[in-house]
């Protein structure tokens, strides 16, 4: 049962990350693996009573690794740190299978009183680009994305994609789907976004090319007009001579 785990926490290093030429490569210089590895050690001896021995054993994977799990927290099956350096992870943070976090992430809390949901939780293949903050004891839904540096200050709905401080769900989840099956196809279609988003993701951009669509649209739409009104015998001044100055719009 160990063994095929640390079978499979190799084999995820291996499809995720383009870098990974070797599965000793995998095994002997990925420290986001080690920290996994050295949590479920953690998690084990907390849950089992010995706090003091598993917060121990959590700061010596700090020192190891660059990367802090509090032993307290809940960690999925084939989850991937990459890089890793600088992540911290909350007592009460739960991470669910095939998740993906790039460095610099944080999942925080921001409460103060012990013996409540502190920090966030990830859904199923939920990404988290490097330098994100998620902070609050909220859910991240399943095959979401957060993007690079965003501060995540509330939940994210399934499919869907967080970029900004404060984070803005700028594109929505690709479709009501009646399973988690159905979802995760619609996924894997758009492909591995490393670090939580791809260019097309950008809010700038989008709202830039709806400009420029609509302005094809309104010229589109002048032409037409000014076609119809020659064609019924109405003379129009032709769109230089009106005195309107019209210049060539490369788009």
């Amino acid at each position: 049962m160990v063994f095929s785990r640390l079978q499979e926490d190799i084999q995820t290093v291996m499809q995720r990350d383009p870098a990974a030429r070797s599965r000793w490569e995998v095994l002997t210089c990925y420290p986001g693996l080690h920290a996994v590895w050295l949590h479920r050690l953690s998690h084990a001896l907390w849950t089992k009573g010995f706090k003091w021995l598993g917060r121990f054993c959590s700061h010596i994977t700090r020192i190891l690794t660059g990367i802090e799990i509090h032993p307290g927290a809940i960690v999925g099956r084939r989850v991937f740190i990459d890089h890793g350096l600088g992540v911290v992870i909350g007592e009460t943070a739960e991470i669910g299978d095939d998740c993906t976090i790039y460095q610099g992430v944080t999942l925080g809390g921001t409460s103060f009183y012990k013996g409540v949901k502190r920090h966030p939780t990830l859904a199923h293949g939920v990404i988290v680009g490097a330098g994100a903050k998620v902070l609050g004891g909220f859910t991240v839904g399943a095959h979401s994305r957060i993007g690079s540096n965003a501060v995540v200050l509330k939940a994210v709905p399934e499919g869907a994609t967080a970029v900004g401080i404060p984070a803005k769900i700028i594109l929505a989840e690709p479709a009501h789907t009646d399973s988690q099956e159905q979802l995760a196809k619609l996924c894997d279609k758009a492909g591995f976004p490393a670090y939580g988003v791809t260019a097309s993701d950008d809010p700038v951009s989008q709202i830039i090319n709806q400009l420029i669509d609509h302005i094809n649209a309104q010229e589109n739409r002048i032409d037409t007009l000014y076609a119809l009104l020659s064609q019924s015998g109405v003379q129009c001044p032709e769109r230089k001579d009106s005195g309107v100055k019209v210049e060539h719009f490369d788009i």
